[in-house]
Order: structure tokens, then sequence, then C-alpha cells
């Protein structure tokens, strides 16, 4: 009896701390099926219009819900060439078209996903 319980528990806390990922992951998969639906066709970027910026992401807590989902916000901006965020190294860096974003734009996109309040950017250099 005492085995079952500590199963029981076992598996309810491997369910809470997966839950937040997976939540996440089923919104980023329904968003992948609709934008793979209608492709969006991005502008050439005029080589001397380009910029790259790297910046710090704090609070990101699992590959795919977090760190995918921000690169995905990051890359569907107008201007954004290229998006990457690396989960591991909370880094982030992009290239974009100056004339149309800066770094101050992508902190607040970046910043306004989720809640609003669960990631900060710091170190922005470009």
């Amino acid at each position: 009896m005492m085995n079952f319980k500590k199963s029981i528990v076992t598996l309810v806390l491997a369910s809470v701390l997966f839950v937040g990922c997976k939540e996440k992951e089923s919104e980023t998969v329904s968003k992948e099926t609709t934008e793979t639906a209608a492709p969006k066709v991005k502008k050439e970027i005029a080589a001397a219009n380009l910029q790259t910026a790297s910046f710090s992401v704090e609070g990101m807590t699992c590959a795919v819900g977090c760190a995918k989902t921000i690169q995905e916000d990051l890359t569907g901006l107008d201007g954004v060439q290229k998006a990457t965020v690396d989960f591991d190294t909370k880094l982030a860096t992009v290239t974009f078209d100056k004339t149309v974003q800066t770094p101050a734009k992508l902190t607040k996109v970046v910043e306004a996903a989720a809640d609003g309040k669960t990631y900060k950017v710091s170190n922005m250099k470009s």
C-alpha cells in the first residue's frame, strides 16, 4: 500500500513539473500549423541595413515552451532576417533591418511574451 502511494505521488509530481512546457508546446504547435498554412514572404534586406543584436534572456524554464516561442516571436517580426534563442546559454541573437527594427523594439517583444512578467532582457549588444 505504501509503494502504491509513493507511485501516485511521484506520478503527480512528474505531471506538475512537465505541465508548464507541455501547455506552451501545444500553443506552439497550433501556431506552427497556422503559419505553415499561409507562409509569410519576407522582404529582402539590403546588406547596408543589416544589424545583429545579441542579448541575454532571463526567466526561460524550458527549450520548447520558452526559448522556441521567443524565437518564433522574434522571427515573425517585420524586418527580422533571422533569430535564434539558445535555452542552455540563455542567449538570443537577432539579425534585422535597422530601418525597421531596433534593439529596444526587440527587447519589448521578448519581455511582452507570455504574461509580460516572465522574461527579462539584459546585456544588449548591437
